[in-house]
């Protein structure tokens, strides 16, 4: 026992002999009479009650002993049952005694910190108890003994798991008396009391107010210094854990500003900086570098971005509006937590609830279809956009040529009063509308001569490629030039179809230029393009090089290299010949500010949405003027999700024009060293609350003075869709298709939104043919609502192409079906570069509960569309809105179940009265099985809250299709099937647009008309060879990902304290002498942690058959039971 005399022998007999003595049996014996008490209860009361030192050693080594063993669930029992409260009982009725028992106190204290750390309530019932100030005092009065005062610590350390008592202990004084029991290495003589000190002050720091105290009395410089102290003279490594408990004090010290100021004030950064690349050259030292360089990054002092305002560089005066006197949109202080789409919140939300609480769980509100939100009269408009229902089809009893429709006449200019003209084939093909900046002499930009003289193109010929803004405007004949060198050879694009549609976008900047890969087209590579690996720590060598920032601002070059806002800094010819030059204005284009920062490295900024001051994410812009196999460091740093996929394996795109030139006009994906985390910039104005992260790749180009352009993803620009659709158009039979083009709306901008129908022209005019087609079910597919999400363009690409073909299975759909199409709901955010809203600042998949015509006219009249349709008996049978997604692999489909989601959200109402056609997972069991992208353990089928003004919950509820869907689709790639640890391209993308237009197939199934050429083609879409199924996901749930393997964030970040490391520290301090202490200072590494918390409290006592009479008879003992039943 703790006594200076020789102990006497402990035996489980001896305790219970103990327990039924008169003098204790008669303190507990109301509760040894209560039939339910266990032994583990009668322990407690007794230990509460004991008089003598022998009978409570004896049962605090009942208790050590019993709790040693196992898992921690017993400890949880007996704190369940009371055990904190007699341990503090124990150790106030001890410590107040005369001449307090160290004997009593040691074991008492060990077994409270044993215990306590488990207690997440510890800390009020120790204030409770009026225990707090009582350790306190224990611990001042043994400051010169360590076992002691580290017993004290240990307890104390426990105690500040409550905010409450830290703030208790701090006002007491314990800041003072802690402090000053951290000693440097030259006077440490008991290391473990070191550890435990440290700790201590590190706990104590869990409150603010301690926080703020420490700073006044400038302990954060005294932390700092035994810091470097300790890493000085621990050169053989052999005191790491306190060097990792001072780091752990320094990060709860600077969980306040002012922390953080002190830190930075007293040279933190540079001692810590000096310190870590010590460490990394000392493999033994590495558990040292990650706290250091979280702390780092932590106490970097924020910087306001180099803007003159958070607004967006576009403004535009909205309907009812003032044009001057805009203001934040509501999103903009939060706008790092925006979501995608239906993607899942972030846990940072300060909207987010728990994923249960956001499902819907009202039945009537799932299952009561609401009142329109207009009136019926209002629908007799959109009859026009059903021309399909009216046509009568006289063409097809002429062998004349079809006249070519003027639907698409009004749809380039976005006026449907102001008709285009001209736009039949022989107009476009004598369009030489292309020229460079300066179309009086080609030289000038670059036009080289040959050896005969001859001229011949280079790419910075292209860097400034315009298009005329009226017919009047004069031509050159440099597309005239490139097309007879070079050929138009991209399969569905015509470089002149594409001039001609950018010359009628509206634009608030009067956009003139146009990016190459958008005018001359893209090719998806020839092979598949693995997801990037990302190698070992390369997000610390990127911190390392930002904090260089701070040490040596003498190496930074600082140079604004573009600005958007001034036309002087737009890549011109007076640019420094050692930068790179930038430019994005143009179509989809997204670049606010390039900054020269270091000879090969660029900070970059993006502009936010218009009308907006958030959303910053999708960048897109044009770089020239690069050295050939020089590594260029670029750094996006006003990204605002809190993470992306960027961390896993996706790589930005890169469009190369000499690449092109060269017969290789392929958007590749590029980028090594890709990292995404958060950063030290803060908005202009200083929001409170909004942070920013990195998005940081490395490119190295492969051709001297080339042009290229980079992007977040494929762009894909309203123009290039204005343009492809004109190519569609020309490349049906009018006999066989019915192809329409008509303008749905005009943007606020005045741009056309295009709805598109597809179907097939009856055999005949006969009466029971036109019957069939006018009584074909509709599918309506909508996409690139979200104008960052160009990969939904590409798909939406896809599914119009594989419309129009001639394969079988289209023939097939188009027989089967009238197929409405809007592939571009927000054409205004698309032109202007938007990631995430229209040029109103509103997000608009959030505005289809109530749509404001004047402020969201594509989704209020693509709304009212449906509701004519559902007010002519014509309900959709397939609603389908494509979206990009960037947190997520795969392909996935999100739907609506009126069932799972009430099993799902834990509603009591009995579902098997419900009745739901389960036909809603058709397409996606379909997909899963035909699609190799797609994963149906991605889908979702729930109704949540916060989706409610989604166009697929909407339209599910309020118009009455069942399947109402949103597919998302990857920006990265997949995890999963054949393209397993590839990146989506075009390819992909545009294969899963025609996948989903063939799963419409099974719809269908038992009223096509099948014929061998058929049958080939959609064997596996029918399902009819099973074995067709390499690809299918098999209950594979690794969509989200797993935590990144270096820290995004860095205000969160702490050393992890875990209890057994506690058990082990104690059990330390129980073996041996205090003079042999310092020879056990070092604890057992994990191998040993199994057996750490065996009891020791008393070692040197306890016998082997100690154990055989733990069961003892209810009569031996005066009723009292302690077989271990409670354990179970």
């Amino acid at each position: 026992m703790y006594s200076n005399s020789k102990p006497s022998l402990f035996t489980w007999t001896g305790t219970l002999r103990v327990c039924a003595n008169p003098s204790v049996a008669a303190q507990s014996r109301a509760s040894m009479a209560a039939p339910s008490s266990s032994g583990l209860e009668v322990l407690l009361n007794t230990l509460q009650n004991a008089g003598d030192i022998e009978s409570t050693l004896n049962i605090l080594n009942v208790l050590d002993e019993l709790l040693s063993a196992g898992t921690d669930r017993r400890i949880h029992y007996m704190i369940s049952k009371g055990g904190s409260e007699a341990l503090l009982m124990a150790l106030v009725n001890t410590a107040r005694s005369y001449s307090p028992n160290y004997t009593l106190l040691l074991p008492i204290l060990h077994l409270l910190a044993k215990v306590g750390h488990r207690d997440r309530k510890i800390g009020v019932k120790a204030e409770k108890a009026e225990a707090v100030l009582v350790t306190l005092g224990l611990l001042r009065h043994n400051v010169k003994n360590s076992r002691r005062a580290a017993a004290c610590l240990w307890v104390i350390r426990v105690y500040c798991s409550s905010v409450s008592t830290a703030t208790l202990l701090g006002q007491n004084r314990a800041l003072d008396d802690v402090f000053n029991l951290i000693v440097p290495p030259s006077a440490a003589q008991k290391t473990r009391t070191v550890k435990a000190t440290i700790d201590a002050f590190a706990a104590l720091l869990s409150s603010k107010e301690n926080c703020r105290m420490a700073v006044g009395k400038g302990y954060i410089s005294g932390l700092l210094k035994l810091y470097e102290e300790w890493h000085t003279h621990d050169s053989e490594n052999q005191h790491l854990p306190i060097r990792q408990a001072l780091l752990h004090c320094l990060h709860r010290a600077t969980n306040t500003s002012l922390g953080r100021s002190a830190l930075v004030t007293n040279g933190g950064i540079g001692l810590l900086y000096r310190t870590t690349q010590t460490c990394l050259s000392n493999k033994a030292a590495e558990c040292l570098v990650e706290p250091a360089v979280q702390l780092m990054r932590k106490c970097y002092p924020k910087i306001p971005l180099p803007l003159p305002s958070d607004h967006s560089a576009f403004s535009f005066p909205l309907p009812g509006r003032p044009g001057d006197t805009w203001e934040d949109d509501p999103g903009a202080h939060y706008a790092s937590f925006e979501d995608d789409s239906d993607e899942e919140q972030e846990n940072e939300d300060p909207d987010c609830q728990d994923f249960e609480d956001d499902l819907e769980s009202d039945v009537s509100r799932l299952t009561t279809r609401p009142e329109p939100d207009r009136p019926r009269e209002q629908l007799q408009q959109y009859s026009e956009l059903c021309p399909e229902l009216q046509h009568d089809f006289q063409d097809l009893d002429s062998d004349s040529e079809p006249e070519e429709s003027s639907d698409d006449e009004s749809l380039l200019n976005g006026d449907s009063e102001e008709k285009i003209k001209g736009h039949k084939r022989s107009r476009i093909n004598s369009m030489d509308s292309l020229s460079v900046s300066d179309p009086e002499t080609l030289n000038s930009h670059g036009m080289n001569l040959d050896q005969d003289g001859k001229k011949y193109l280079k790419a910075q010929d292209f860097r400034h490629l315009s298009c005329p803004r009226s017919p009047e405007e004069g031509h050159s004949s440099m597309v005239d030039k490139l097309l007879e060198k070079y050929g138009a050879f991209i399969p569905h694009h015509d470089p002149r179809l594409y001039i001609d549609a950018a010359a009628h976008t509206k634009s608030i900047a009067n956009y003139s230029i146009l990016a190459f890969p958008d005018f001359w087209g893209h090719l998806p590579p020839q092979g598949p393009e693995p997801m990037a690996v990302r190698k070992p720590h390369v997000q610390r060598k990127k911190v390392f090089e930002d904090v260089q920032r701070l040490l040596c601002p003498e190496d930074i070059i600082n140079t604004v290299v573009f600005d958007m806002e001034d036309s002087s800094l737009q890549c011109t010819s007076d640019s420094p010949k050692d930068s790179l030059r930038f430019f994005s204005k143009f179509e989809s284009g997204n670049l606010r500010k390039a900054i020269h920062v270091r000879r090969y490295e660029y900070d970059l900024i993006l502009n936010a949405d218009v009308n907006s001051s958030s959303h910053h994410q999708w960048f897109y812009f044009e770089v020239s003027g690069m050295v050939v196999d020089v590594p260029y460091r670029f750094n996006v740093i006003n990204c605002e999700k809190s993470n992306s996929q960027f961390n896993y394996g996706m790589q930005p795109v890169l469009y190369s024009v000499r690449e092109a030139l060269e017969g290789r006009p392929h958007w590749v994906r590029a980028g090594t060293e890709i990292c995404y985390y958060r950063n030290h910039f803060c908005p202009s104005r200083g929001q409170r609350g909004q942070s920013f992260y990195t998005l940081t790749f490395t490119v190295t180009f492969r051709h001297e003075e080339d042009v290229c352009y980079l992007a977040y993803h494929y762009p894909y620009t309203y123009s290039a869709l204005q343009s492809h659709l004109q190519v569609l158009e020309r490349s049906v039979d009018p006999r066989k298709v019915f192809f329409r083009q008509q303008t749905l709306c005009n943007t606020l901008a005045g741009n056309a939104c295009p709805l598109i129908t597809i179907t097939a022209c009856p055999p005949s005019r006969a009466w029971r043919h036109l019957h069939q087609l006018r009584n074909r079910p509709y599918v309506v597919l909508t996409a690139r609502v979200h104008p960052g999400e160009s990969n939904a363009s590409w798909v939406m690409r896809g599914s119009l192409e594989f419309l129009c073909s001639s394969d079988p299975v289209a023939e097939s759909l188009r027989e089967a079906f009238i197929l409405k199409i809007i592939p571009m709901l927000n054409p205004d955010g698309v032109i202007h570069g938007n990631h995430r809203c229209s040029i109103s600042a509103d997000d608009l998949n959030r505005q289809w509960l109530k749509p404001n015509p004047n402020l969201s006219p594509t989704i209020y009249h693509a709304k009212g569309f449906l509701y004519y349709l559902n007010s002519i008996g014509r309900t959709p049978m397939v609603f389908c809105d494509y979206h990009g997604h960037s947190r997520k692999k795969n392909v996935f489909l999100y739907g609506c179940s009126v069932k799972e989601t009430l099993w799902q959200s834990g509603s009591p109402v009995n579902t098997a009265s419900i009745k739901e056609d389960p036909g809603y997972r058709t397409i996606a069991k379909t997909l899963d099985r035909i699609a190799p992208a797609f994963s149906f353990n991605s889908c979702n089928f729930l109704v949540e809250k916060s989706r409610a003004s989604t166009a697929r919950v909407v339209v599910w509820r309020e118009m009455g299709v069942l399947r109402s869907y949103t597919m998302e689709s990857t920006y990265n790639g997949c995890d999963q099937g054949i393209y397993k640890g590839l990146q989506t391209g075009t390819q992909e993308l545009e294969e899963t647009g025609q996948n989903f237009c063939q799963s419409l197939l099974t719809l269908r199934k038992n009223t096509i008309n099948y014929n061998s050429r058929l049958f080939s083609h959609a064997a596996a879409i029918l399902d009819l060879d099973s074995g067709l199924l390499d690809h299918k996901s098999h209950n594979c749930f690794e969509d989200d990902e797993p935590p990144c393997v270096e820290s995004i964030e860095y205000s969160s970040y702490s050393v992890p304290r875990s209890a057994e490391e506690l058990d082990a520290e104690v059990n330390g301090n129980l073996s041996g002498s205090e003079e042999e202490e310092e020879d056990n200072d070092e604890e057992p590494e994990n191998s040993k942690r199994c057996s750490q918390r065996k009891s020791r409290l008393f070692p040197h006592v306890c016998r082997q058959d100690s154990l055989e009479t733990l069961t003892i008879k209810r009569s031996q003992c005066n009723g009292i039971n302690i077989n271990g039943s409670y354990l179970n």
